[in-house]
Order: C-alpha cells, then sequence, then structure tokens
C-alpha cells in the first residue's frame, strides 16, 4: 500500500483572514508555516499543491513582521516570480475541486485563522481522510491540528490523533498575543482543548515559541510558527520510510 502513495503532497491554508488582533490587525495564513512545509517538501522531491477550503486565503499581518520574518523570507514574500508566492497567490486550488488520490502527503499550516475555519472545513478533512486510509502521512503547525479531530480513521470511526502525542500552540503562546479572550468571545476551541477533546495527549515545549515537532504514528505535528521545518521534515522521514518498508 504504501509504495503506492504519489510523491505529491498537500499543503492546506486557512481561508479565514479577519481582524482579531488587538490593535485590530488581521489573523490569515502565517507566512512561514506555509513556506516552510513548502521548502522542505519541494527540497526533498515532492511534488506539492496548496489549497484551502474556498480557494481563496489572505497573509497573517503579524507573521509579515519582525521576529516572525526574517530578511530571506521577506525577499520570497517581495518576488512575485518565486514558486511559493505563484502557488499561493495565482494558483491555490479549492479543496472540493482536488482529487484525493493524487496525494500521499497532507500538513495543515496554520495562523489563528485556522481555528475559525478548519474545524468546519470538510473538503480539506476529506482530502486529509483519504491520504491517512491510504497509509499516508497527516502533518501540521502551530493551530493547524484545528482540522486533526475531524479527519477520521475509516477502521476506527474516530480522529486520526485518537490516542496519539500530539502538540500545538499553547495557551500561554495564546497569553502572549493577548488573543485568548477574544477567541473565547468568538467561540473558538484553542488547540491544547481541542486535541484532548479528540482523545488526543497533548505535548507543548518548554517555551511558547522554542522549535518542538512530535511523531506519533503517521501522524507528525509542531508547536508554533519556529517548528513548521522539523515537523515536516519529520513528515518527509516518515514518508519516505514507508517507502521502503
Amino acid at each position: 500500500m504504501a509504495k503506492k502513495l504519489p510523491r505529491k503532497a498537500l499543503i492546506s491554508v486557512s481561508s479565514f483572514n479577519g481582524a482579531i488582533y488587538p490593535d485590530g490587525h488581521k489573523t490569515g495564513v502565517f507566512f512561514v508555516e506555509a513556506l516552510h512545509p513548502y521548502e522542505v517538501l519541494t527540497a526533498a522531491g515532492f511534488e506539492v499543491d496548496l489549497a484551502s477550503e474556498t480557494g481563496t486565503c489572505g497573509f497573517d499581518d503579524v507573521s509579515l513582521t519582525p521576529p516572525f520574518l526574517s530578511g530571506s523570507e521577506h525577499a520570497i514574500l517581495t518576488d512575485p516570480r518565486h514558486p511559493f508566492m505563484v502557488k499561493i497567490n495565482s494558483q491555490l486550488k479549492k479543496a472540493s475541486d482536488l482529487k484525493k488520490e493524487d496525494y500521499g502527503f497532507f500538513f495543515a499550516s496554520a495562523g489563528h485563522s485556522a481555528l475559525y475555519d478548519y474545524p468546519e472545513a470538510k473538503d480539506l478533512q476529506a482530502v486529509a481522510a483519504d491520504i491517512w486510509n491510504r497509509g499516508g502521512i497527516v502533518g501540521s503547525v502551530c493551530h493547524g491540528p484545528a482540522i486533526m479531530p475531524g479527519i477520521i480513521d475509516s477502521s476506527t470511526g474516530k480522529s486520526i490523533i485518537h490516542g496519539k502525542t500530539v502538540t500545538g500552540f499553547t495557551i500561554e503562546g495564546e497569553l502572549i498575543f493577548r488573543i485568548l479572550d477574544k477567541l473565547r468571545a468568538d467561540g473558538v476551541v484553542p488547540i491544547v482543548e481541542a486535541v484532548m477533546a479528540a482523545g488526543a495527549f497533548y505535548s507543548g515545549s518548554v517555551g511558547a515559541f522554542d522549535d518542538y515537532s512530535i511523531t506519533s504514528g503517521r501522524v507528525v505535528t509542531g508547536t508554533n510558527p519556529a517548528s513548521g521545518r522539523s515537523a515536516c521534515e519529520r513528515g518527509v522521514k516518515l514518508f519516505d520510510h514507508l517507502e521502503l518498508a
């Protein structure tokens, strides 16, 4: 089964692009949380598509500022011909238009926006579930695990993270951003609570912004913007191991 997995990955991005920060800035796709997985996957020889539930997205304002954006990343952001920028600006796909069988690896990028649309992103969840049920890899970073309670293992009828250990953005991090009260008021569920409600065990980094990622079965997760690269590297390692099995 694993040998038939296509070496093609889907990076999901959030379609929500609303103002939630105390200063009125918008959330959306957290730039490096999509860019870094893209870089890891393409370097490992994967063909990569980007998709959102609606086929649209916007960037998180905070993600486009230091310390979350380095000089080299800013150069990519401002280069409309860079392959990543082409993918997200003019080739972003709508989840319902995708052919599920084309992919062997699913990675959920994030931003606080993911808390708002991933839990109900049924078409993205369906693609991820199909990849999972064919023996593929599912990963996420930061707020990306918001999609995982809705990704169902056909053999158990439960979320793919049920009984697994995962990580994602910490409650401490939400407090640092001064955003927890806003999330509560909007009725969205922080990652720690969402994954535990789906039967997963949560493990967080010591510092809210430390690079920290986990492998649990065929699920790979990272805690925060610093962890997208290491989480995706874990997924590539798993995928390559499956191919050799």
